[in-house]
């Protein structure tokens, strides 16, 4: 039987602390994201996400933006880590994930944030952007817990993660959200300088999935536990749609929760790809949405 969340058992036994002493001596030489930039982030040198030691955060908050079993009635607790380790030239929080736009934080504070959120009636803490992150997240879970955290964490990644690092988190997150955003290797080069998208994040999804399985959805319609997979429809198919519907239902499960999303529009450095530098056309949609279908797809948040 899974008790949820799953973290407080790993609390109660005493993994949470190996786990966290695991992925501290990953930011050594860091190798916590496929980047694998092996600066050393404890004495605060910096590598492609531009953080060192301490985690830095723009903003948190109960948020209604997100799929419907995340937000319920009272909202997702968003966190919205600052930097990215994927950089994508059309990001819409640019300010964030570009620019920097945050501030540092202690454990003991991004511990309260967990807290407050759950006090807020939040059904779960949601990490936005936390791939960079994982070891400052571990060392402020105790924290959280040892103050009454006691509600499901999200895990909501741009999608280019190590399995290595995802199985430190194994029995952590009871929620994985990754993106998958482009199954074409050129298009990963543009758009993100990482050709290896495609397969990284296919080994990710599988990790992911491994850990938590398909979305288990409570008797008040909240997800408790398992995988949702955002895909970005772009403008001329750029996002190579059929081949990440293909992976999705024939490689993880056609009950694979998706959310097919349509608001696209070329933010941050878009103007500079004329490819990308536009608003999808409805068309594009509803063919995203006809080709998940057309692949077994059966549990569209889309629709």
């Amino acid at each position: 039987m899974i008790t949820y969340p799953a973290y407080l058992p790993l609390y109660k036994s005493g993994e949470l602390f190996t786990r966290i002493e695991k992925g501290k001596a990953l930011l050594l030489g860091c190798r916590i994201c496929p980047r694998r930039c092996k600066v050393n982030r404890l004495e605060d040198k910096h590598g492609v996400c531009k953080v060192g030691r301490h985690i830095k955060v723009s903003s948190y908050a109960p948020h209604f933006g997100e799929e419907s079993p995340l937000v319920g009635m009272h909202g997702s607790g968003a966190i919205f880590i600052t930097s990215c380790n994927l950089g994508c030239v059309f990001c819409q929080n640019f300010d964030i994930s570009h620019l920097g736009e945050g501030h540092e934080v202690s454990p003991a504070r991004l511990a309260q944030m967990m807290t407050e959120l759950q006090q807020l009636g939040c059904h779960n803490v949601n990490f936005v952007t936390p791939t960079h992150v994982v070891p400052q997240i571990l060392e402020a879970l105790p924290i959280a817990i040892e103050n009454g955290l006691n509600i499901p964490l999200v895990y909501n990644t741009g999608g280019y993660d190590l399995v290595e690092t995802l199985q430190l988190l194994d029995g952590v997150f009871d929620l994985y959200m990754p993106d998958f955003k482009f199954s074409d290797d050129k298009t990963a080069a543009t758009s993100c300088m990482a050709k290896d998208y495609p397969q990284v994040t296919m080994d990710a999804i599988k990790e992911m999935h491994r850990q938590t399985g398909d979305l288990v959805i409570d008797h008040r319609g909240i997800a408790v536990r398992g995988l949702i997979v955002r895909h970005l429809v772009m403008p001329n198919g750029l996002a190579g749609t059929r081949k990440v519907m293909q992976f999705l239902s024939r490689e993880i499960s056609p009950d694979t929760y998706v959310n097919i999303m349509d608001q696209y529009r070329p933010c941050g450095l878009a103007s500079k790809h004329p490819e990308i530098n536009r608003r999808i056309h409805v068309e594009e949609f509803e063919n995203a949405i006809e080709i998940a279908h057309e692949e077994g797809l059966r549990r569209l948040d889309s629709e």
